[in-house]
């Protein structure tokens, strides 16, 4: 009896200090496992836990290894944002006409959409910028200007943000998607469609239903073959630069629901110009000359009108709505376009090089190595973008003080019942947020590069390692 009695006391014991053990300690534990792990055999693994209100670091794991960050890139660019532009900034897409109207109505010039980088501008996500909203605001305001006949072109112009549309360290399987559109001076519907699939039984074709919205300037050709049930969306759609025929490559699997894919617009603004065009000629406005953009005028040497009558200011949303959604879904476009104009408010082209330029100024100004911050993009989606975990969570944890704070940890999602953003490209994981432990606020970033195997294994045990912040 007295030799059970020890050893539960011993069980106890041990249980006690188990509970009571450091949050640093278990913390080490538990990288430990994940880091010895044989989907790591070949990783680099690393995490850093600050006190998000003291900056105190409460554990660190190769915290000055630069890795690849994949979509947590956003977090930084966010905070970045929220600093240089204001929870309130807000795009102005002018719209207006040059020429003069004649008395019967006839607009003897052209009609101009001037953007200045909003990358909401036709978006879904937002009733006051919705595509059809935008199109009916546009028709309105030349009905009111007494507009009835346009002898001349309609003129997307997405020359604010210069010719270059994709970051440097691209890869060109990523630039004809949805998810690699390039940015713009005037973007429209986030620069991408919908391609409607024909599918059928494995390994036959894959055919083309239609597009949404119909892209009758473009051309596609599908070498997509069906795949068996549970391999995925392998799907991708390629557009040489300057060509007019988009091929779909890859597999998709037979159990996929959505039946499409989605792709980017090679030229927004020139998209823009077409649906205005097309709106306006089926209410019976004719628009003589075919839409153009800088893109397509200056292909044929020609010179990009200027406005000189404004008929109205489209507005964005606010930057606090922008960055929700581009935290919530991860859109690449709304970081690459806030880091170009953070380089326009700062005075310089605004080019992806000097908005990277600006953002490590300015961290480094607070204390940041900006060796330590080695980037190509605002999104994550370049493999070359190096950062550390210290920086990573070092950004974060200057954003809790701020007066926009709320706004940003409202756009970060949830995952394992935590607020963090993800990010994933090849063979790289990474988490970035806040978690409570015990009413102490922390925040942390983690990051696994060149893992092993499945994805959904290597997310599994790098949650364990974040449910010891719980």
């Amino acid at each position: 009896m007295k030799i059970k009695q020890s050893w539960l006391l011993s069980l106890l014991f041990v249980s006690g200090n188990t509970f009571a053990q450091p949050l640093n300690q278990k913390l080490q534990s538990a990288f430990s496992r994940l880091q010895a792990d044989s989907q790591c055999r070949y990783a680099s693994v690393s995490l850093t836990v600050l006190d998000a209100k003291t900056g105190e670091q409460v554990f660190a794991a190769n915290p000055n290894m630069g890795l690849a960050t994949a979509s947590t890139l956003k977090t930084i660019t966010s905070v970045t944002a929220f600093n240089l532009l204001g929870k309130d900034f807000q795009y102005q897409t002018q719209f207006g006409y040059n020429g003069a109207i004649a008395s019967d109505g006839t607009l003897n010039g052209d009609v101009i959409i001037r953007g200045a980088g909003d990358p909401t501008l036709g978006s879904w996500r937002y009733e006051s910028s919705h595509e059809d909203h935008i199109l009916a605001v546009m028709v309105d305001a030349l009905k009111k200007a007494g507009i009835k006949k346009i002898n001349g072109r309609v003129i997307g112009d997405d020359s604010v943000f210069g010719s270059q549309s994709i970051p440097e360290g691209w890869i060109w399987m990523d630039i004809g998607n949805y998810y690699g559109a390039g940015t713009s001076g005037l973007c429209w519907r986030e620069n991408q469609f919908d391609i409607k699939l024909r599918t059928g039984r494995v390994g036959s074709p894959i055919g083309i239903s239609h597009e949404v919205p119909a892209m009758p300037y473009l051309n596609f050709k599908s070498e997509l073959i069906n795949a068996p049930t549970g391999t995925g969306d392998n799907a991708y759609a390629f557009l040489p630069v300057g060509g007019k025929m988009m091929y779909l490559r890859g597999t998709y699997a037979e159990d996929q629901n959505k039946k499409s894919i989605s792709a980017a617009l090679p030229d927004p603004a020139y998209d823009a110009a077409f649906r205005l065009a097309d709106t306006l000629r089926r209410l019976g406005i004719l628009v003589t000359n075919e839409p153009e953009s800088i893109g397509t005028l200056t292909a044929k040497s020609l010179e990009t009108p200027a406005i000189s009558t404004n008929l109205t200011t489209i507005l964005s949303p606010p930057l606090s709505r922008i960055i929700y959604w581009l935290n919530q879904k991860s859109i690449n476009l709304y970081a690459e376009q806030l880091l170009k104009t953070i380089a326009w408010k700062a005075g310089k082209q605004p080019s992806t090089t000097n908005g990277v330029e600006v953002e490590k100024e300015f961290w480094k100004a607070r204390g940041i190595d900006p060796r330590s911050l080695n980037i190509f993009d605002g999104s994550g989606l370049s493999p070359a973008d190096r950062v550390t975990t210290l920086t990573m969570a070092t950004v974060l944890q200057s954003a809790k003080g701020a007066v926009w704070f709320p706004d940003f940890y409202e756009s970060l999602p949830t995952y394992n019942n935590m607020k963090m953003k993800s990010g994933s490209i090849i063979n790289v994981l990474t988490y970035a947020g806040y978690q409570t432990y015990k009413g102490r606020e922390l925040c942390f970033s983690i990051m696994v590069n060149n893992f092993n195997g499945s994805s959904k294994e290597i997310k599994e045990k790098m949650f364990r390692v974040l449910d010891e912040l719980k």
